[in-house]
């Protein structure tokens, strides 16, 4: 052989020789490893002996307290809910009037203290305005009555100057500076003032009367004639009213005024 040849015949593996052999081997090499781990295991069960051994330390020590673990609490199941208690229906039904009941009251009640307070307030007004009246009538009272004494003293003191101006006689009682009607002698004067100018054609027969009033102005002036009570003979009325139409004016009486009426009579026979 050349020596190509036998170089690579040495480099080529070599075949094993069969497989029996190295099956067997491997056998009785796991045996032997299962047989060594189970020793191991019993070697690893056994109890240790326990070795004590006393150490010394310059600075003592004192152990921690040992820590106690809290035995284990029984479990707590909670309990069961209890059902709700079996109503009876007309008992219910009671309850449920009741308390309407009971809120109808309150609410009337309360009605009734809201009617007492709305009363109270229109009492309370009522009063007030009342006391306002009387208040009122009082003070009104009050200016009238003093009006009344202020116009009666005022009359007072009217009186008091009438007084001073006085024409009536030193006998008189009355208390007006001048009497309300005519002087004693006015109508007279009136009548004589008059007769003049009474003019007669033909002559009268017996003494007829003539009653006419004369109405006159502050001054005398004569403002109108009403006759009162007629003679019965014509010619003499007429003669007596034509002979007031030509007087005219009248004299004024004692006082300075004339009266603004005056009953005069005439007769042919005076």
């Amino acid at each position: 052989m050349n020596t190509s040849v036998l170089t690579r015949d040495m480099l080529r593996p070599r075949s094993s020789g069969g497989g029996g052999t190295g099956f067997a081997l491997s056998l009785l090499v796991h045996s032997l490893l299962i047989v060594a781990l189970a020793f191991a295991v019993k070697w690893r069960s056994s109890e240790p002996t326990g070795v004590s051994a006393e150490l010394w330390s310059a600075v003592p020590q004192v152990a921690a307290p040992k820590i106690e673990t809290p035995p284990p609490q029984p479990e707590v199941k909670p309990a069961p809910p209890v059902p709700p208690p079996k109503v009876d229906t007309q008992q219910r039904d009671a309850q449920i009037a009741i308390e309407k009941r009971r809120e109808r009251e309150k609410q009337l009640q309360r009605e009734a203290d809201e009617k007492a307070q709305r009363d109270k307030l229109l009492r309370d007004k009522a009063e007030r305005e009342k006391a306002e009246k009387e208040k009122a009538d009082a003070q009104r009272q009050q200016k009238a009555e003093e009006a009344r004494r202020e116009k009666n003293r005022q009359d007072q003191l009217k009186r008091m100057q009438g007084l001073m101006d006085a024409t009536g006689a030193p006998t008189s009682t009355g208390t007006a500076a001048r009497d309300a009607g005519p002087s004693s002698s006015y109508a007279g004067r009136v009548v004589a003032r008059i007769y003049p100018n009474i003019v007669l054609v033909d002559t009268v027969p017996g003494n007829p009367v003539t009653e006419v009033v004369v109405y006159m102005s502050p001054d005398g002036t004569i403002i109108g004639k009403d006759v009162k009570k007629r003679s019965g003979v014509p010619e003499w009325d007429e003669a007596v009213l034509r002979a007031i139409d030509r007087t005219q004016v009248l004299p004024r009486d004692v006082d300075g005024r004339a009266p603004s009426s005056l009953l005069l009579v005439f007769n042919p026979r005076k």
